[in-house]
């Protein structure tokens, strides 16, 4: 999944100095997560200083499968098909993974 934060920002009209600030952290800090890896708590904290949803920030996949996290406890559980998501339902209901 590669991320269209970059593309989000220009399409609000705003800037990386301008969401950084938004959010409370560094422009550098910003361009660190933007570049690199982020967590689903930063990329929460992004698509809200946006005003998106989360899985806005991904670009869309080929299939155009549903793109998406579930975070169960203290797991994330990524969701890029529907064949993804039941899989996790069905270890959900097999007691594998527990609510």
């Amino acid at each position: 999944m590669a991320l269209r934060i970059k593309e989000l920002i220009k399409e609000k009209g705003t800037t990386v100095k301008d969401l950084a600030q938004k959010m409370g952290i560094s422009n550098v800090g910003l361009s660190q997560h933007i570049n690199g890896n982020p967590s689903v708590e930063v990329l929460e904290r992004i698509a809200s200083a946006l005003g998106v949803d989360v899985p806005e920030l991904f670009t869309s996949s080929s299939s155009g499968g549903i793109i998406g996290v579930i975070r169960i406890r203290d797991t994330n559980y990524n969701i890029n098909s529907v064949s993804d998501l039941s899989r996790l339902l069905d270890r959900i209901e097999s007691g594998e993974i527990v609510l």
